[in-house]
C-alpha cells in the first residue's frame, strides 16, 4: 500500500479485492481518469479496514468475499470508525445474504463485476457525492424487499416536517448541494439534517434513508435515482 499527494478535485480511492489481477486491472482502468487517484490497495478485509484507517480515501472499492476477514464485517468496522466513509461494493455475488448485509452495514453503493468501465467510473464518482448507486439486478432485489411487511418499529423521535423535506429530496439522488439550493440553506444545515434523519430512524446510509422513505410513501419509485441504477 503507498500513498499519494492530495491533488486538487481528485477522487482518492481505495481498492480493496484478494484478486491480484482484479486490482491491477481495476488501478489501471482508473489511472485513465485524470480525476481519480488509486491511493491504495488491499487483499482482505482487515487490510482494508486498516488501510481506509490510514489512507482515509474518498471511496473505497469494497470485494465481498475475502480471507481472513469478508468485506461485509470490513464494512461494518470502517463504518464504526468513520461514520462518513463512502464504500462501493464491487463483487460478483448478487445474492440476498450479501446484498442486504451491505447494504445494511453501510454500504452507499453496490456494482456487480460485469459492470462496464463507464459504469464503475459513473458509481464511484456517485458515492463520492454522498449518493446511492446500485447496479439494476441489485436494485430490483431492493426494491423487491421494499414490498415485504416493515419489520422496523416506528422511531420513538419523529422527523420534523423540514426532516421529512431533506429526506423527500435525498430519496430522488439528490446531493447535499443540491437539497441546499432547493431549499435555500446551507449545505452544513443539510448535512446536519441527513445526521439527525438517519440518527433517528437508525439507519447507517442515504441508500437505507432512500428505502425507508419508499416504503413509508414519502417518495415514489418514479422520483427515485434507485429504481433507474
Amino acid at each position: 500500500m503507498s500513498e499519494v499527494l492530495d491533488a486538487p478535485g481528485v477522487i482518492r480511492v481505495l481498492i480493496a479485492d484478494d484478486h491480484t489481477i482484479v486490482r491491477k486491472g481495476v488501478r489501471a482502468l482508473l489511472n485513465t481518469e485524470a480525476a481519480i487517484e488509486v491511493v491504495g490497495e488491499a487483499r482482505d478485509g482487515q487490510e482494508a479496514a486498516d488501510a481506509a484507517l490510514c489512507l482515509r480515501p474518498d471511496v473505497i472499492l469494497m470485494d465481498l468475499v475475502m480471507p481472513e476477514m469478508d468485506g461485509i464485517e470490513a464494512i461494518r468496522q470502517i463504518m464504526a470508525q468513520q461514520p462518513q466513509a463512502r464504500i462501493l461494493v464491487l463483487t460478483s455475488f448478487a445474492a440476498d445474504d450479501k446484498v442486504f448485509p451491505a447494504i445494511k452495514a453501510g454500504a452507499l453503493g453496490y456494482l456487480l463485476k460485469d459492470s462496464g468501465p463507464d459504469e464503475l467510473v459513473r458509481a464511484i464518482r456517485q458515492v463520492y457525492r454522498g449518493e446511492s448507486s446500485l447496479h439494476p439486478t441489485i436494485a430490483r432485489k431492493l426494491l423487491q424487499e421494499l414490498a415485504a411487511p416493515s419489520q422496523q418499529p416506528p422511531t420513538p423521535d419523529p422527523l420534523t416536517s423540514r426532516e421529512v423535506e431533506v429526506l423527500r429530496l435525498v430519496a430522488r439522488g439528490w446531493s447535499n448541494q443540491d437539497v441546499a439550493a432547493e431549499l435555500v440553506i446551507s449545505e452544513a444545515t443539510v448535512r446536519t439534517h441527513v445526521s439527525n434523519i438517519l440518527g433517528k430512524l437508525h439507519l447507517a446510509s442515504r441508500t437505507q434513508a432512500t428505502l425507508y422513505a419508499l416504503r413509508e410513501g414519502l417518495a415514489s419509485l418514479e422520483d427515485a435515482d434507485i429504481a433507474e441504477q
